[in-house]
């Protein structure tokens, strides 16, 4: 039965498939910059089917973050990351799931996320940088 009284209607997705398209779309464009278009548009499902299994577009980054809350593999690092940089300073139940995670991760957490952060931004790290002297610049 659903709120009004009446027979729900069976889903027909697969939540995990949806799930997963979403997190692609998040890490992609960003939590902020993914509208509920472009989850419509990853997933295949109507916004209606969305909002009716997930609430909101942050239950569904929500439900993306806690499937990949794991420690392993370079999208549950991108969903972490995500989740850190745009959610965690104001929600503390994302920042709660970011605190579990990074606790998963041990010792290697800050690396791991800098590693992947740095890897997102394609900067290169594996090259001496030349150290920076006030004492040398010039006025």
């Amino acid at each position: 039965m659903n709120e009004d009284g009446g027979v729900a209607r069976p889903r027909s997705f697969d939540e995990a498939v949806v799930v997963d398209a979403a997190a692609r779309c998040f890490t992609e464009l960003g939590y902020a910059a993914t509208s509920v278009d472009d989850l419509v548009s990853a997933t295949g499902l109507h916004r209606g089917s969305l909002y009716g299994a997930f609430g909101s577009k942050r239950g569904l980054f929500l439900a993306a973050l806690t499937r990949h809350a794991g420690p392993t593999g370079d999208r549950a690092l991108d969903l972490l990351l995500v989740a850190a940089l745009e959610l965690a300073p104001h929600d503390e139940e994302v920042r709660a799931v970011v605190e579990r995670s990074c606790a998963a991760l041990g010792g290697d957490a800050s690396s791991s996320l800098g590693r992947r952060l740095l890897e997102r931004a394609r900067v290169q790290t594996d090259t001496p940088r030349t150290p920076h002297h006030p004492s040398t610049r010039r006025s």
